[in-house]
């Protein structure tokens, strides 16, 4: 009955908290009320408990962790375009000049004030900076 009971406690609690151990936790109660079920003593009901738990810890916690984090985050917008290739359409120096970047033209300074790329050159976006593409 106490597994029983332990079982809805962890239950609740990992469903309001959202932490994944818990749910381990209320599943090993659910092994060890089955034992205790099936007539075993309180010392084998606590070993199911605490091996189930055990495992799913050491084996399903890595994985339910991973699908909660949602694996690799997407880049979007303009941080999408850090990194991206270039055309340089008008001159490009430390003060100005216009780029196409992800088909759309874009002003762009150098980030080096020494640097000047020349119409038909490719360039790398080091950074977006507001609405101008710093390119290397």
């Amino acid at each position: 009955m106490w597994w029983l009971v332990a079982l809805g406690g962890l239950g609740i609690v990992g469903v309001l908290t959202s932490v994944v151990e818990f749910g381990m936790f209320a599943v090993g109660a659910l092994a060890a009320a089955i034992a205790a079920g099936l007539g075993a003593g309180l010392i084998v009901q606590c070993i199911v408990f605490s091996a189930v738990s055990v495992s799913l810890l050491v084996f399903v916690r890595p994985i339910a962790i991973r699908q909660l984090q949602g694996g690799p985050r997407t880049r979007t917008g303009v941080e999408a375009l850090t990194g991206k290739t270039a055309l340089v359409l008008e001159r490009v120096d430390e003060n100005g000049g216009r780029i196409k970047l992800a088909g759309e033209v874009w002003s762009a300074r150098a980030m080096d004030a020494t640097q000047v790329f020349e119409p038909g050159e490719k360039v790398d976006v080091a950074e977006i900076d507001g609405a101008t593409a710093v390119v290397i």
